[in-house]
């Protein structure tokens, strides 16, 4: 799989030679990124090794408040912060239809968590509601999520879990807001028979999502769930 995965990707960047997004120079090793705007990346440092929040260097790790409230998720990752340019991409797939940041997204996550993380069974993708989907059109985490999995050779599985009723767009929300809007907002659908899943989205936040995708998950029998992202705001 991996030669053959090799050889498609030699194929089409000599057909569509890789292009950076940012700038538009010329990209760099099968990225549509050219090596100055990679390097721009804001790579996330110290945080927490519960909830993934930007933590001073050399603070203790978990943070207070995930000792006094420990989130329902074992870990949280993200590869960035939610800062630019990784905003620009993350927007761009989103709200610009760009597909080709989710390649480019899901490539750079990939290449973090194969060096800082340990590898689940499964990747569950934060699901959308129907009304939502057929709104934008796609699922911005699924299609990230999509290279990801291909990337690690991690399976997929994005039909186990659906959202089950509309809710009002967590950006418009305090921190307190979206832990109740999101409630009881999953439903399990299968099993997924794995010990150990990791739930993707393009951003976290405050966990809110995450964490009611966790308590899903946990409530079917999954013993260890970590949170993996793009960017941590």
């Amino acid at each position: 799989m991996k030669i053959e995965n090799g050889w498609l990707n030699i194929i089409q960047n000599w057909i569509y030679p890789p292009t950076c997004l940012l700038c538009g120079d010329d990209g760099q090793r099968g990225l549509d990124l050219c090596g100055a705007c990679e390097r721009q990346l804001p790579r996330t440092g110290t945080a927490c090794l519960r909830c993934g929040e930007a933590l001073p260097e050399g603070a203790p790790s978990p943070c207070g408040r995930c000792l006094r409230h420990p989130p329902p998720f074992d870990i949280c990752r993200a590869a960035f912060r939610y800062e630019e340019p990784i905003r620009h991409l993350i927007h761009g797939l989103k709200f610009g239809h760009r597909h080709a940041c989710a390649r480019t997204l899901g490539e750079l996550a990939g290449a973090h968590f194969m060096l800082h993380a340990e590898m689940p069974e499964l990747i569950v993708p934060v699901p959308l509601h129907p009304s939502r989907y057929r709104e934008r059109g796609f699922n911005q985490s699924l299609e990230i999520a999509r290279h990801l999995s291909r990337n690690l050779q991690v399976p997929l599985e994005f039909r186990a879990l659906t959202r089950n009723r509309t809710t009002r767009p967590q950006a418009e929300l305090s921190a307190e807001e979206r832990r109740k809007n999101i409630r009881g907002a999953f439903r399990m659908e299968r099993a997924v028979n794995v010990r150990h899943v990791a739930i993707f989205d393009d951003v976290v936040t405050t966990g809110a999502t995450a964490g009611e995708l966790a308590r899903t998950l946990r409530a079917a029998g999954v013993e260890r769930i970590d949170v993996w992202a793009v960017a941590r705001a």
